[in-house]
Protein backbone atom coordinates (compact mmCIF):
# COMPACT_ATOMS: atom_id res chain seq x y z
CA UNK A 1 0.00 0.00 0.00
CA UNK A 2 2.91 2.62 0.30
CA UNK A 3 4.29 1.61 -2.27
CA UNK A 4 1.18 1.96 -4.69
CA UNK A 5 0.26 5.38 -2.36
CA UNK A 6 3.82 7.12 -3.31
CA UNK A 7 4.09 6.22 -6.47
CA UNK A 8 0.79 7.33 -7.15
CA UNK A 9 2.06 10.94 -5.76
CA UNK A 10 4.54 11.02 -7.53
CA UNK A 11 2.95 10.72 -10.82
CA UNK A 12 0.50 12.99 -9.79
CA UNK A 13 3.21 15.33 -9.28
CA UNK A 14 5.35 14.95 -12.43
CA UNK A 15 2.64 14.55 -14.71
CA UNK A 16 0.29 17.58 -13.29
CA UNK A 17 3.01 20.17 -13.07
CA UNK A 18 3.27 19.72 -16.95
CA UNK A 19 -0.09 20.42 -17.40
CA UNK A 20 -1.10 22.98 -15.10
CA UNK A 21 1.58 25.40 -16.47
CA UNK A 22 0.74 25.07 -20.14
CA UNK A 23 -2.80 23.97 -20.73
CA UNK A 24 -3.72 26.03 -17.86
CA UNK A 25 -1.46 29.32 -17.01
CA UNK A 26 -0.25 29.07 -21.19
CA UNK A 27 2.80 29.82 -19.81
CA UNK A 28 6.36 28.75 -22.10
CA UNK A 29 7.94 25.30 -22.11
CA UNK A 30 10.99 26.52 -19.91
CA UNK A 31 9.18 27.73 -16.85
CA UNK A 32 6.93 24.47 -17.01
CA UNK A 33 9.94 22.45 -16.97
CA UNK A 34 11.07 24.71 -13.79
CA UNK A 35 7.74 24.28 -12.17
CA UNK A 36 8.07 20.44 -12.75
CA UNK A 37 11.35 20.38 -11.15
CA UNK A 38 10.27 21.94 -7.81
CA UNK A 39 6.97 20.20 -7.64
CA UNK A 40 8.95 16.77 -8.30
CA UNK A 41 11.61 17.33 -5.99
CA UNK A 42 9.56 18.64 -3.36
CA UNK A 43 6.71 15.61 -3.56
CA UNK A 44 9.43 13.18 -3.65
CA UNK A 45 10.63 14.41 -0.16
CA UNK A 46 7.59 14.39 1.25
CA UNK A 47 6.31 10.94 0.16
CA UNK A 48 9.89 9.48 0.85
CA UNK A 49 9.69 10.56 4.43
CA UNK A 50 6.20 9.29 4.75
CA UNK A 51 6.13 6.03 3.72
CA UNK A 52 9.83 5.17 3.59
CA UNK A 53 9.87 3.87 7.46
CA UNK A 54 6.97 1.15 5.98
CA UNK A 55 8.10 0.02 2.79
CA UNK A 56 11.73 1.81 2.60
CA UNK A 57 10.45 3.94 -0.38
CA UNK A 58 11.09 2.61 -3.43
CA UNK A 59 8.73 3.67 -6.10
CA UNK A 60 10.80 2.82 -8.71
CA UNK A 61 11.31 -0.33 -10.21
CA UNK A 62 14.69 -0.18 -10.99
CA UNK A 63 15.68 0.55 -7.37
CA UNK A 64 13.05 -2.40 -6.70
CA UNK A 65 15.03 -4.62 -8.89
CA UNK A 66 18.60 -3.30 -7.52
CA UNK A 67 17.67 -4.57 -4.02
CA UNK A 68 17.30 -8.04 -5.47
CA UNK A 69 20.23 -8.19 -7.30
CA UNK A 70 22.38 -6.61 -4.25
CA UNK A 71 20.39 -9.59 -2.19
CA UNK A 72 18.50 -7.25 -0.24
CA UNK A 73 14.95 -7.79 -1.22
CA UNK A 74 13.32 -11.13 -1.90
CA UNK A 75 12.21 -11.81 -5.79
CA UNK A 76 8.59 -12.72 -4.72
CA UNK A 77 8.62 -9.14 -2.51
CA UNK A 78 10.28 -7.47 -5.51
CA UNK A 79 7.16 -8.94 -7.96
CA UNK A 80 4.83 -7.55 -4.93
CA UNK A 81 6.57 -3.76 -4.78
CA UNK A 82 6.69 -4.04 -8.57
CA UNK A 83 2.58 -4.30 -8.89
CA UNK A 84 1.98 -1.69 -6.38
CA UNK A 85 4.15 0.50 -8.15
CA UNK A 86 2.81 0.09 -11.50
CA UNK A 87 -0.57 0.17 -10.85
CA UNK A 88 -0.31 3.07 -8.30
CA UNK A 89 1.50 4.80 -10.98
CA UNK A 90 -1.67 4.42 -13.33
CA UNK A 91 -4.33 5.64 -11.16
CA UNK A 92 -2.23 8.67 -10.49
CA UNK A 93 -2.05 9.08 -14.26
CA UNK A 94 -5.62 8.48 -14.28
CA UNK A 95 -6.29 11.22 -11.34
CA UNK A 96 -4.24 13.61 -12.50
CA UNK A 97 -6.06 13.75 -15.90
CA UNK A 98 -9.45 13.62 -14.31
CA UNK A 99 -7.94 16.75 -12.46
CA UNK A 100 -7.87 18.62 -15.47
CA UNK A 101 -10.37 17.31 -17.28
CA UNK A 102 -12.81 20.42 -17.63
CA UNK A 103 -9.48 21.65 -19.60
CA UNK A 104 -8.81 18.85 -21.97
CA UNK A 105 -11.02 16.67 -22.07
CA UNK A 106 -9.41 13.37 -22.39
CA UNK A 107 -8.49 10.30 -19.65
CA UNK A 108 -5.69 8.25 -21.95
CA UNK A 109 -3.87 8.96 -25.04
CA UNK A 110 -0.65 7.24 -26.22
CA UNK A 111 2.08 10.20 -26.77
CA UNK A 112 3.91 10.54 -29.94
CA UNK A 113 7.13 12.33 -28.74
CA UNK A 114 9.68 10.29 -30.03
CA UNK A 115 13.08 10.61 -28.62
CA UNK A 116 16.91 10.62 -30.01
CA UNK A 117 19.39 8.08 -29.35
CA UNK A 118 21.71 10.33 -26.99
CA UNK A 119 18.39 11.09 -24.96
CA UNK A 120 17.99 7.63 -24.31
CA UNK A 121 21.26 7.15 -22.55
CA UNK A 122 21.32 9.92 -20.77
CA UNK A 123 18.43 8.38 -19.07
CA UNK A 124 20.90 5.87 -18.70
CA UNK A 125 23.03 8.08 -16.76
CA UNK A 126 20.39 9.46 -14.62
CA UNK A 127 18.89 6.10 -13.29
CA UNK A 128 23.01 5.82 -12.49
CA UNK A 129 23.21 8.77 -10.65
CA UNK A 130 19.60 8.47 -8.82
CA UNK A 131 21.12 5.13 -7.69
CA UNK A 132 24.07 6.02 -6.40
CA UNK A 133 22.70 8.62 -4.48
CA UNK A 134 20.32 6.36 -2.84
CA UNK A 135 22.82 3.97 -2.15
CA UNK A 136 25.42 6.28 -0.96
CA UNK A 137 23.46 7.71 1.52
CA UNK A 138 22.16 4.35 2.81
CA UNK A 139 24.70 2.98 2.95
CA UNK A 140 27.35 6.43 4.48
CA UNK A 141 24.08 6.37 7.18
CA UNK A 142 23.02 9.89 6.21
CA UNK A 143 20.18 11.26 7.88
CA UNK A 144 19.34 13.14 4.83
CA UNK A 145 18.22 10.61 1.88
CA UNK A 146 14.68 11.92 0.97
CA UNK A 147 16.26 15.45 0.84
CA UNK A 148 19.40 14.05 -1.15
CA UNK A 149 17.34 12.37 -3.59
CA UNK A 150 14.31 14.68 -3.74
CA UNK A 151 17.00 17.82 -4.81
CA UNK A 152 18.99 15.30 -7.26
CA UNK A 153 15.89 14.73 -9.51
CA UNK A 154 15.14 18.08 -9.27
CA UNK A 155 18.43 19.41 -10.48
CA UNK A 156 18.61 17.00 -12.66
CA UNK A 157 15.54 17.37 -14.18
CA UNK A 158 16.31 20.74 -15.04
CA UNK A 159 20.07 19.72 -16.27
CA UNK A 160 20.07 16.64 -18.63
CA UNK A 161 18.17 16.25 -21.97
CA UNK A 162 15.87 13.67 -21.28
CA UNK A 163 14.47 15.60 -18.01
CA UNK A 164 14.87 12.71 -15.55
CA UNK A 165 12.52 10.34 -15.89
CA UNK A 166 15.19 7.80 -14.39
CA UNK A 167 11.94 5.34 -13.33
CA UNK A 168 9.91 3.02 -15.54
CA UNK A 169 6.56 3.82 -14.32
CA UNK A 170 7.19 7.30 -14.75
CA UNK A 171 8.46 6.51 -18.29
CA UNK A 172 5.31 3.73 -18.47
CA UNK A 173 3.02 6.53 -17.60
CA UNK A 174 4.17 9.27 -19.64
CA UNK A 175 3.33 7.18 -22.56
CA UNK A 176 -0.04 7.66 -21.66
CA UNK A 177 -0.73 11.53 -21.58
CA UNK A 178 -1.27 14.22 -23.82
CA UNK A 179 1.21 16.43 -21.19
CA UNK A 180 4.23 17.39 -23.39
CA UNK A 181 6.33 15.38 -21.18
CA UNK A 182 4.90 12.35 -22.95
CA UNK A 183 6.80 9.62 -24.37
CA UNK A 184 6.46 7.54 -27.61
CA UNK A 185 5.95 4.08 -26.29
CA UNK A 186 9.11 3.10 -29.29
CA UNK A 187 11.29 5.73 -27.38
CA UNK A 188 9.46 4.45 -23.85
CA UNK A 189 10.48 0.66 -24.32
CA UNK A 190 14.44 1.94 -24.90
CA UNK A 191 14.56 4.28 -21.81
CA UNK A 192 13.16 1.75 -19.72
CA UNK A 193 15.94 -0.63 -20.68
CA UNK A 194 18.30 2.50 -20.04
CA UNK A 195 17.07 2.72 -16.74
CA UNK A 196 17.08 -0.83 -15.23
CA UNK A 197 20.80 -0.87 -17.27
CA UNK A 198 21.80 2.22 -15.60
CA UNK A 199 20.50 1.49 -11.89
CA UNK A 200 22.50 -2.35 -12.60
CA UNK A 201 25.75 -0.76 -13.33
CA UNK A 202 25.17 1.55 -10.01
CA UNK A 203 24.66 -1.28 -7.55
CA UNK A 204 28.49 -2.53 -8.98
CA UNK A 205 29.76 0.68 -8.87
CA UNK A 206 28.49 1.34 -5.25
CA UNK A 207 28.69 -1.90 -3.74
CA UNK A 208 32.73 -1.12 -4.86
CA UNK A 209 32.64 1.95 -2.87
CA UNK A 210 29.67 0.75 -0.08
CA UNK A 211 30.79 -3.23 0.67
CA UNK A 212 29.22 -2.36 4.44
CA UNK A 213 27.31 0.05 5.97
CA UNK A 214 29.25 2.18 7.76
CA UNK A 215 29.14 1.96 11.66
CA UNK A 216 29.92 5.81 12.04
CA UNK A 217 31.50 8.88 10.22
CA UNK A 218 35.00 8.58 10.75
CA UNK A 219 38.18 8.69 8.52
CA UNK A 220 38.00 6.66 5.11
CA UNK A 221 40.78 4.79 5.63
CA UNK A 222 39.55 3.63 9.08
CA UNK A 223 35.68 3.03 9.13
CA UNK A 224 34.88 -0.20 10.41
CA UNK A 225 31.99 -1.61 8.63
CA UNK A 226 28.85 -3.57 9.57
CA UNK A 227 26.93 -6.19 7.29
CA UNK A 228 24.23 -3.80 5.43
CA UNK A 229 20.97 -4.04 6.92
CA UNK A 230 17.93 -2.50 4.58
CA UNK A 231 14.29 -2.27 6.19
Amino acid sequence: MAEFLGTMTLIIAAIGSCILPVQVFHLDAGLAVLMNAMAVAFVLFAVIEAFGPVSGAHFNPAVTVAMVVSEKMRKKDAAVYIGAQFSGGFVGLLLTHLMYYDTVQQLLVVSENTKGPFVIITEALAAFLLLAVIYGCVRGRSKMTSLSVGLLVGGLLITTSSTMFANPVVTFCRMFTYAFCGIAPSSGVLFMIAEFSGALVAVAAMSYLYPKKLVEKCNPYDCPPRPVEFT
